[in-house]
């Protein structure tokens, strides 16, 4: 399902990062990094929480306005009950609503606040995603202490927070549309190999994208998606030429940008619900501000799974979720 946007923009953004984000490739496109995993704090649960409100205080400062002026905020992470983004929401005092997809919640909170926006329902939102490396680790595999090897197609968590502000403020850039994916479940049931449990939902949403839109692949200067890693890309693209007969050109992968994949210890690339904007608000729309590149599809994958069911031995179902975004004409 494809929703038109007539009148939607995201107007400024605000991210921050860890340590790792801070010393990789893009490291210069991001607004704030910290040198460690606690940021001063007593708890990796209490950093991620503190994430969205600094994203969000750069966001504010950045268009010059408070938390009054925000109708409301749509954050979501990957804790259990949403809880870096409720203990962040209880310290703004902003209308809340709480969103999860995995690390499709990005896109997902976008797509959520351009409908309210576009028709009317409120004059403008803001829109947060976090994640932390070990409070990641720490739910849903070992914790860090543990020390355990890992398989060479394991994600490493972003760690990073990233907020949007979307209004119909003719300035930024402008979010054109956006599908909404079904689930898909291919039987995977590795938590070690996300990607390839989430390159068909994402070549799913891309197909449906396309046909809902009437356009070819071509129309994009850049299909970006997030986060399938080295081997998630691979067997995205030849997913789509399989299955849909189209062949990705333009594309790439945020897991594959964030870190430097020879040199950091990062295995097959990023994850995490942070990992998609950070790359996206920070050096895609760098690249749009300056017309490198106009037009961009941004597909935000999801492993939707929880420990429970994978100590149960279930599949791990995906999602993901699309938004085509524009350089303003």
């Amino acid at each position: 399902m494809t929703i038109k946007f007539d009148n939607v923009y995201i107007n400024d953004t605000g991210t921050v990062t860890g340590p790792y984000e801070k010393n990789g490739p893009l490291q210069s496109y991001f607004d704030k990094s910290y040198n460690d995993f606690y940021f001063g704090l007593k708890t990796w649960e209490q950093a991620e929480s503190k994430l969205i409100e600094d994203s969000i205080d750069i966001l504010l400062n950045k268009i010059g306005r408070t938390r009054f002026d925000i109708d409301l905020h749509i954050s979501g992470d990957l804790m259990n009950q949403l809880t870096s983004s409720n203990y962040a929401a209880s310290k703004l005092g902003i209308p809340y609503l709480g969103v999860y997809n995995a690390c499709a919640t990005s896109t997902e909170g976008l797509i959520i606040g351009s409908s309210l926006v576009d028709k009317k329902i409120i004059k403008n939102c803001v829109c947060s995603v976090s994640s932390h490396n070990n409070s990641a680790e720490k739910q849903f595999r070992y914790p860090i202490e543990y020390g355990g090897p890992k398989r060479k197609t394991t994600t490493f968590t972003t760690t990073g927070g990233a907020s949007a502000y979307l209004s119909s403020d003719k300035k930024g850039i402008r979010i054109e549309s956006g599908t909404v994916g079904s689930v898909i479940d291919m039987g995977i049931k590795d938590v070690y190999n996300m990607g390839a449990v989430m390159a068909p939902a994402a070549a799913q949403t891309i197909y449906e994208h396309l046909r809902d839109t009437k356009r070819e692949i071509d129309y994009y200067d850049l299909v970006l998606t997030g986060d399938l890693g080295i081997y998630g890309k691979k067997i995205l693209k030849e997913y789509m030429e399989t299955e849909y007969n189209i062949k990705l050109k333009n594309y790439d992968d945020t897991a594959c940008m964030i870190f430097d994949l020879d040199n950091q210890p990062v295995y097959a690339g990023a994850s995490g619900p942070a990992c998609a904007p950070l790359v996206t608000y920070g050096y895609i729309f760098n690249k749009m501000k300056k017309k490198e590149i106009t037009r961009v599809l941004l597909v935000a994958t999801g492993a939707l799974m929880s420990p429970t069911m994978v100590n149960e031995k279930m599949t791990i179902p995906s999602i993901a979720h699309a938004i085509s975004l524009e350089v303003i004409e």
